[in-house]
């Protein structure tokens, strides 16, 4: 098979690391804007808690398990929209670390309910300031007002 190489023009055609690039239609595309910000939330929310070896992902269960003590892993998965089976090597690795233990559920034997244990717990207060300092760092340059219609808006779109 001939492979043909193709030949910049110039060597301003090809981007470097930093250049702007031309995105075309996707800066004006909801989805692109909110997959670019969130990349950038998450590799901010990493260098924060990076040493604390938890992802946003993981924090926002914990804070979910913390406030419904109990809740089973489908009614968490379902919640969160992720599939069981991933749910549950997550809290696998939960357990592992202390953070949260499952139970049978009351009600329904084929079922695990989820609890913070008092470590967990302890975790999650020791890393709150860390997050709060990170959300405020990420919207510094947000009127309150500001702030207030993204939450709203987003809110909007995650629950149509």
């Amino acid at each position: 098979m001939n492979k043909v190489a193709v030949q910049p023009s110039s060597s301003r055609d090809i981007a470097e690391v930093g250049d702007k690039i031309n995105s075309g239609f996707l800066e004006e595309l909801i989805g692109y804007q909110l997959r670019r910000a969130q990349t950038a939330l998450f590799q901010d929310f990493s260098l924060a808690l990076g040493e604390k070896q938890i992802t946003p992902g993981q924090f926002g269960l914990l804070v979910k398990i913390k406030h419904n003590q109990g809740i089973s892993q489908t009614g968490l998965a379902k919640a969160v929209g992720v599939e069981r089976s991933t749910l549950g090597e997550t809290i696998d690795r939960f357990e592992k670390r202390n953070l949260v233990e499952r139970r049978k559920h009351e009600t329904d034997r084929r079922a695990y309910a989820l609890f913070l244990t008092e470590e967990g717990e302890q975790f999650l207060q020791s890393i709150m300031p860390v997050v709060f300092n990170h959300e405020k760092r990420v919207t510094r340059f947000f009127t309150a007002q500001e702030r207030a219609t993204l939450l709203a808006l987003l809110q909007k779109l995650a629950d149509q």
